[in-house]
């Protein structure tokens, strides 16, 4: 059996075994709530019954990981797990290296309703091969490069605290020994900016960098959010901003403590009336009234959508610090210390504190993306994470309805800014430095303009193209490619992004792996023929990201999702469900068993390459042809021969191909050829990746009525892999 094989054959064994038997409990409201706003398809979870789901993933860890080519020095940790409102459930792991972290090294592996594995998503594709783990350089000159290579922050330096933390990165094509630093010195968030910097630990050549404090940036002029209602909490006499209601949420004056410590200085806002703030900014209690009622906004959000009970789906409020810093201009949320912070502005906006709704919103979804796709902070992971959160508070904007901030596609409109807006959803580009459009230069863009590109995504998807008013705001959706249609609606476009966030993205998730990820989760809620997932295609492709699928002609999107089912995700992420099995290969076909449903008759081939394993999808019946897939240098052939070209008309070798990489970009690195007679007439690639199978079609004129041999031949390059999947192969 070949290793591509035996590997998939241990997957539908190894993790069969562990498959999570625990029920999860909760109440009927809870349950009729999941079936009437079934959102991205998840079922809600008290803490108890997530806490236990992690502990049986954590107990299938090593299984997991021997099952799916892991080394022996390779260990998973369980970091997440959902369960769809079908049974179905996705179980997210962090991995290390001879106890080393690995950055990069995130995966989510997929079961179905039945309990059998379906496939997995990784940010890095297979197991870590390393020579060694002692480095050549000493800690503190790691610490030394770090500091001069930083490029987010000037005079920066790194403390005895900070420290050099020995980590593998696997972010690129090969891992490598590394050093993460933490150096701080004068950036966006003041004197205090702190930025993550990744070194070789051999040479010191810098690998990554990227700020630590992932948040709202600008000179905006920050507002209240008018006369709202509040959680807090009474203790004899006094009451304090404790909200009670959304995990214990506390919003704190920081008291300008530094950026680098928000809770130096902080005291509990106290008093022994429940009345707080007066509107105005003479008033510290006004800047506390807008975090308080923004971040359980924010939570009552995520929960009536997606069944989400706080940041970490645990239940749990992370505190917030108010007039934090001095003349701080940003708002930001850390993971480190598990909270948020809001600076008061500055003199450039009137000294007015950066805690508008949509700012909340913001912050609060960084710290949902750090608990599930911990999408890197730079290049193209970078500018998703930012769009994540400009998408998401906007959609708290629009589910707050407040008529002091309506809602609309603006980013930090009440921030008072010279132009009005931080960003634009509908016209990135109107900022003068927001990308509106994909571009190979995406990755080098400052994350904060490179997710311009996700904004303008989900704006399309969710409104379409034309001019309209939004919440008394002019917005006017244009494409890079001069398309037009309609959307599919906002809570559509948002039910699709937070399962992809969830289910498919990956630390390392770009561009073109986030329309893959959102055309799966598309295909899960509303189905692979849906006009939902369709207008999900074209709305990458007006933004230049990949190509609209073909039109499924079923009219206007579908009322409501259909109940979620989890598709056949291949080990690259790039798997969507298949059209249906009702789908037949051409008829007159001169192949024998073109569909591979008779198995290998008639086929040669030179591994085992035609399968019925449930780890990738058929596009008609149960077989199929799966070639190459290894990540590793590799050839593979299959083929037949003796087939009689017709001779008369305009005889075509027609096949169904469905593409899945872990490669980035339009270089070809690994290729499946179509050969006749050996002469090469068709090459397909890496950078023909799909979410599911598209039809090919090859013109045979110049062999009419002769005996052909059909060859496909595969070839795949030293680093990461592609899977070629063929299917209904017919000559006719």
């Amino acid at each position: 059996m070949s290793h591509k094989n035996a590997l998939a054959a241990a997957v539908a064994a190894a993790l069969a075994l562990g498959t999570l038997t625990v029920v999860a409990t909760q109440s009927t409201a809870a349950a009729d709530s999941s079936t009437a706003r079934p959102g991205a398809g998840f079922k809600a979870m008290t803490a108890d019954t997530r806490a236990e789901a992690l502990r049986t993933a954590d107990r299938e860890a090593a299984a997991a990981a021997k099952s799916l080519g892991f080394g022996a020095d390779e260990r998973l940790v369980a970091k997440d797990v959902l369960l769809d409102t079908d049974g179905a459930r996705h179980v997210r792991y962090d991995r290390t290296y001879r106890g080393l972290p690995v950055i990069g090294g995130d995966l989510v592996v997929h079961y179905g309703a039945d309990g059998k594995p379906t496939g997995s998503d990784q940010a890095h594709q297979g197991a870590i091969k390393m020579a060694g783990v002692t480095p050549k350089l000493s800690a503190s000159d790691a610490s030394a490069a770090a500091a001069q290579h930083a490029k987010h922050v000037r005079n920066a330096k790194t403390g005895a605290s900070d420290g050099s933390t020995l980590v593998v990165y696997a972010v690129g094509k090969i891992p490598v020994l590394a050093y993460r630093s933490t150096v701080t010195g004068d950036g966006e968030a003041g004197a205090g900016s702190r930025e993550a910097v990744i070194v070789d630990a051999a040479s010191g050549a810098p690998l990554d960098q990227y700020e630590l404090h992932q948040g709202i940036t600008g000179t905006g002029n920050g507002t209240t959010v008018g006369q709202v209602s509040i959680e807090t909490t009474q203790t004899g006499s006094s009451y304090t901003l404790t909200d009670a209601a959304h995990g214990g949420t506390i919003v704190y004056d920081s008291y300008n403590s530094p950026e680098t410590s928000p809770k130096q200085n902080a005291r509990t806002f106290s008093k022994t009336t429940n009345s707080w703030g007066t509107g105005t900014t003479s008033s510290r209690e006004s800047a506390a009234v807008d975090a308080s009622y923004g971040l359980a906004k924010t939570w009552d959000y995520y929960q009536s959508a997606f069944n989400r009970s706080g940041i970490r789906n645990d239940g749990k409020g992370a505190p917030a610090y108010v007039h934090v810093g001095t003349s701080l201009l940003n708002a930001f949320y850390d993971d480190d210390c598990f909270c948020m912070a809001f600076g008061d502005g500055s003199s450039q906006n009137s000294n007015t504190p950066v805690t508008a709704l949509d700012v909340a919103g913001h912050e609060m979804s960084h710290g949902v993306t750090s608990a599930t796709a911990n999408l890197n902070y730079s290049g193209e992971s970078g500018g998703l994470n930012e769009a994540n959160s400009d998408i998401f508070g906007t959609m708290v904007e629009f589910y707050a309805d407040n008529a002091a901030d309506p809602g609309d596609y603006y980013i930090g409109e009440k921030l008072n800014m010279s132009g009005g807006y931080m960003r634009r959803m509908d016209n990135p580009a109107s900022d003068g430095s927001s990308l509106g459009c994909w571009t190979s230069s995406a990755s080098s863009v400052d994350v904060h303009y490179s997710s311009g590109i996700g904004n303008h995504f989900f704006y399309l998807a969710a409104e379409g193209t034309g001019a309209k008013t939004i919440g008394g705001r002019s917005h006017n959706g244009t494409t890079c490619n001069s398309d037009t249609f309609a959307g599919i609606g906002k809570d559509k476009a948002a039910a699709i992004w937070y399962r992809a966030l969830t289910t498919y993205m990956t630390s390392t998730t770009n561009y073109a792996g986030a329309r893959t990820a959102t055309l799966s989760a598309a295909a899960d809620l509303y189905g692979t023929n849906s006009q939902e997932r369709y207008i999900v295609s074209k709305a990458w492709a007006a933004v230049s990201v990949g190509t609209a699928l073909p039109d499924p002609g079923t009219g206007s999107p579908t009322p409501t999702p259909s109940s979620s089912t989890s598709p056949s995700p291949s080990p690259s992420g790039s798997t969507s469900p298949s059209p249906s099995s009702s789908s037949t290969a051409p008829s007159g076909n001169a192949l024998t068993n073109g569909g591979f449903e008779q198995g290998t008759a008639g086929w040669t081939q030179s591994d085992n390459d035609i399968s019925n394993s449930t780890l990738q999808p058929a596009h008609g019946g149960s077989w199929y042809a799966w070639m190459m897939g290894y990540g590793t240098s590799a050839i593979e052939s299959l083929s037949q021969s003796n087939i009689a070209v017709p001779s008369t008309g305009t005889p075509k070798l027609t096949f169904w191909l469905k593409v899945s990489t872990q490669e980035s970009g339009y270089t070809a690195y690994d290729t499946l050829k179509v050969n006749v007679n050996g002469t090469t007439l068709a090459t397909y690639s890496n950078a023909n990746a799909s979410a599911g199978y598209v039809q090919k079609t090859v013109d045979l004129s110049a062999y009419k009525g002769k005996n052909v041999k059909l060859e496909f031949a595969g070839t795949e390059d030293a680093y990461l892999s592609t899977i070629f999947l063929l299917d209904d192969v017919a000559i006719g």
